[in-house]
């Protein structure tokens, strides 16, 4: 697609592959990618692009799928300048741009407990955007307020009732671009929050294949049955458990894989198209709801044109 795009001081680049970007190595080119130098320079590209151009923020790529015939859209992935971790007494005020797992450690270091970071792909504005979470505690949970630059290039402050946050979802603005974010813990012993995130690495790598190319959970507990990582835990309305019921552990389409490590985990073995990924989702999907009557919703997010 041809359109005038405003100048800028960061970067743009044409008919951008995409599937570089994402953690599934899959998909198709982007009309333009903008990684802007800083909060204005997004703010007056924004401002000034026509309203009618579709814009996609994206993060790093963990939770999501590009078709195979790519995104008609410009898409905005923060950089340099978008990743730095300021700490408070009890907050850290972060880039979107920074990783779930940097700041985990970061804020550790410091005595704040955001420790079920750790374990969780992806960058905090992704994680806002999705109220990631795992081992019962949600970014919900933790978060204060987000400077965000809106589609029309007005730069705003968004605060928890702004965002509506529930299970896996948040009401951030259509075309929103989330800047900085900035997270309350409590204090405790940084030794024992180390510790603790070794322990939770620990239990990841032994039940998820954390070696293989995913994208995290596939699907959403059903009725938002999150993991707690308690003993006590209940399985029954997981995702893995009723896809394991429907006998889709390892299922395979071309070269995408349901894991047989664990099975709400969808994997590129190699040689798999978005189609392959997408596809095999669907047919989980089906079986479960044949199996079960349940309809698993997607976790990953799908953007894009097929081939």
């Amino acid at each position: 697609m041809t359109y005038d795009l405003p100048p800028v001081r960061g970067t743009l680049t044409p008919n951008k592959d995409l599937s570089g970007l994402t953690w599934l190595r899959v998909g198709g080119p982007a009309d333009w990618l903008f990684q802007p130098a800083d909060v204005e320079d997004l703010s007056d590209f924004l401002a000034a692009l026509d309203p009618s151009v579709q814009v996609f923020p994206m993060g790093v790529g963990s939770n999501l799928i590009v078709r195979d015939g790519g995104l008609r859209a410009v898409v905005i992935r923060l950089g340099r300048g978008f990743n730095g971790i300021e700490v408070g007494e009890d907050t850290v005020t972060v880039g979107a741009a920074a990783l779930d797992a940097h700041v985990a450690r970061k804020a550790a270091d410091a005595g704040i407990d955001l420790t079920f970071l750790r374990t969780i792909p992806g960058a905090i504005g992704g994680a806002v955007r999705m109220n990631a979470g795992c081992y019962g505690s949600y970014t919900a949970d933790v978060f204060v307020e987000a400077q965000a630059v809106l589609r029309d290039g007005t730069v705003t402050t968004l605060h928890a009732e702004d965002l509506n946050f529930q299970y896996r979802q948040s009401d951030l603005p259509e075309g929103a671009v989330l800047t900085h974010v900035t997270l309350r813990g409590s204090n405790a012993e940084p030794d024992a929050l180390h510790a603790r995130m070794a322990d939770q690495l620990d239990k990841r790598d032994a039940t998820q294949p954390t070696k293989d190319r995913s994208a995290g959970s596939t699907f959403r507990n059903p009725a938002g049955f999150s993991s707690t990582g308690r003993d006590d835990d209940v399985h029954d309305l997981k995702a893995w458990k009723v896809i394991d019921d429907a006998g889709m552990r390892g299922a395979r389409r071309g070269g995408a894989q349901m894991s047989a490590k664990h099975s709400n985990f969808l994997i590129n073995t190699g040689q798999a198209t978005a189609a392959d990924l997408e596809g095999l989702g669907e047919d989980v999907r089906k079986k479960v709801y044949d199996s079960s009557g349940i309809t698993l919703e997607w976790e990953i997010m799908r953007i894009g044109d097929p081939a």
